[in-house]
């Protein structure tokens, strides 16, 4: 399957770990099941860089990376792409930082290490739809209020013109 293959509201998957095996397990799984486009990266400094390029429309990240972890990377991210659905994966599962990541990186869901190919999948369906939800809304949003900027012209307009 090609990019040019993919239907247009498939959504684009970021996968960040610096394990090669779990970037690589992530990217082959969503590629056979999924119609998602991955980009697949082991240094979170890289995939930042690519973000200030590429639409994403969910992160996944790892917690645990030597460059950044992955809670500060997804902030990064947030920063950058705040559209973008974030989630941590993480082998090292605990309150305290799956506290510190919802706070610091807006995440939408934790999940642990070793994932259930069919729970990773269902969570990042429902973070691509809920990344097009939120496109779909904000351009929803720009056009109402380019509509109401054009009537309150119009009725300035008629006002001057008949008052």
């Amino acid at each position: 399957m090609t990019g040019s293959d993919l239907r247009p509201d498939a959504g684009t998957v970021m996968v960040v770990d610096d394990e090669p095996m779990v970037v690589g397990a992530i990217q082959g799984f969503l590629e056979l099941e999924t119609d998602h486009r991955v980009l697949p990266f082991t240094s979170p400094h890289a995939a930042l860089e690519r973000l200030r390029e590429d639409a994403v429309h969910t992160i996944v990240a790892d917690l645990m990376m030597p460059e950044l972890d992955g809670v500060e990377f997804l902030a990064r991210a947030r920063e950058v792409r705040p559209e973008a659905t974030r989630i941590l994966l993480t082998g090292y599962a605990d309150k305290e930082n799956a506290i510190r990541a919802i706070n610091e990186a807006g995440l939408y869901q934790y999940l642990e290490k070793p994932w259930d190919n069919d729970a990773l999948a269902f969570a990042i369906r429902n973070a691509v739809e809920r990344s097009l939800l939120f496109r779909a809304l904000d351009e929803r949003m720009r056009d109402l209020e380019a509509a109401h900027e054009e009537l309150t012209g119009l009725r300035e307009r008629w006002i001057h013109a008949f008052l």
